[in-house]
């Protein structure tokens, strides 16, 4: 394989992963995990093993969620969570807990997972598509203004970053005095946010952050506490907010890793050196495909995402051959997502700009073999 990963001692030879989730993380996090499986920090036991009630869990959790407040600038008024259940479970518990008052919210439908977040919101209440980009395969971001949302929701709610179609809000959408409810599964930690310009976001931790299992909810306190009785407890924020995000046995290893990689972007600069690694390696793929004759990026130039990056050659033949190449070559899983075909490219934050300059390399030889 040519597309290959070198790190410290020992020598890996890793494939580059360009997965949409779960997706690649830092080799140096997977060696300290690695290193610790057996025995971690001198417990004798692997995390896997540890009683979540145990003292060296409880630092873990603690840690994870003082170094993630750290990473993300996160108000002492905001709530921060560590649930399980993937952003899906979401699609129930944020109208469940946040649709309380007039019991009405306006979505925003920028993609598959925003369609089906809304579609669950209308088993709780008065929900409206207040803007779609559905028209055309969702490869825009509508724009929309306050005059748009109804006056009396409760929430608006938007998929910040949409995995399969490769499109951003590069703005936080206008809203008004109304509450901004968000879905950054795909992108949380890529970017500074304003936390106060937003009630609750929450993120499936397999994108960007951990391995499968964890789903970090970052919610202002205010907003808790208000399910209705009949509520599943376990879908009650309150349930979380009063546990520690400790009510039942919570994903422990996962939180272990998100915790890890939360200290290695300290390390590493933070969110704002993060960022601008991410702008640095998605220009290196998008600079290519805008001058290519051959590969085609298909979502609105305004609206490009950093994290998942989309394109097409118009032949579904030969996007098949150039996937089977990339494989070959040590690149795997750039397919595109069942529902659109193509390729997609997810270059997260612990994708090597190496990667990304290897991809290039073989999409020009890939080209000029094409012609």
């Amino acid at each position: 394989m040519t597309g290959v990963q070198t790190c410290a001692l020992p020598i890996y030879e890793r494939v580059f992963n360009f997965s949409a989730g779960p997706s690649t993380l830092p080799v140096e996090v997977l060696e300290k995990a690695a290193a610790e499986m057996l025995n971690y920090e001198g417990t004798g036991e692997s995390v896997m093993e540890m009683s979540h009630r145990s003292a060296e869990f409880q630092q873990i959790i603690d840690d994870a969620e003082k170094n993630l407040r750290e990473l993300m600038n996160i108000p002492d008024d905001y709530y921060v969570l560590f649930l399980q259940g993937g952003g899906t479970l979401q699609f129930s518990m944020v109208p469940i807990n946040l649709m309380t008052g007039r019991g009405k919210a306006d979505y925003l439908v920028t993609g598959n997972w925003a369609k089906k977040a809304y579609e669950e919101a209308t088993k709780f209440g008065d929900v409206k598509v207040v803007a779609s980009s559905e028209d055309d395969l969702y490869s825009y971001i509508p724009k929309i203004t306050p005059e748009d949302i109804r006056p009396d929701v409760d929430y608006v709610y938007v998929c910040y970053n949409n995995t399969i179609y490769g499109t951003h809000c590069n703005e936080i959408p206008n809203v008004g005095d109304h509450m901004l409810v968000a879905d950054m599964s795909s992108c949380i930690l890529s970017e500074e946010i304003d936390l106060t310009k937003f009630g609750l976001i929450y993120a499936g931790a397999q994108k960007n952050v951990a391995p499968a299992g964890v789903t970090i909810v970052i919610v202002r306190k205010d907003l808790v506490g208000h399910a209705p009785a009949n509520t599943p407890i376990y879908l009650d924020y309150a349930t979380h907010a009063k546990k520690g995000s400790m009510y039942n046995t919570p994903p422990c290893y996962p939180i272990y890793v998100a915790g890890e990689v939360f200290k290695y972007l300290l390390r590493n600069g933070g969110v704002k050196a993060t960022h601008e690694r991410d702008v640095e390696k998605a220009k290196l793929l998008y600079d290519y495909l805008d001058k290519s004759k051959l590969f085609k990026p298909s979502v609105a130039k305004e609206d490009r995402s950093l994290m998942n990056i989309t394109f097409v050659t118009g032949d579904a033949d030969l996007d098949k051959k150039f996937i089977a190449g990339a494989r070959e070559a040590g690149m795997i899983n750039l397919a595109g997502h069942r529902s659109v075909g193509g390729m997609r490219a997810s270059i997260y934050n612990a994708m090597p700009k190496e990667g990304v300059e290897t991809l290039v390399a073989y999409m020009e030889k890939f080209e000029n073999e094409n012609k």
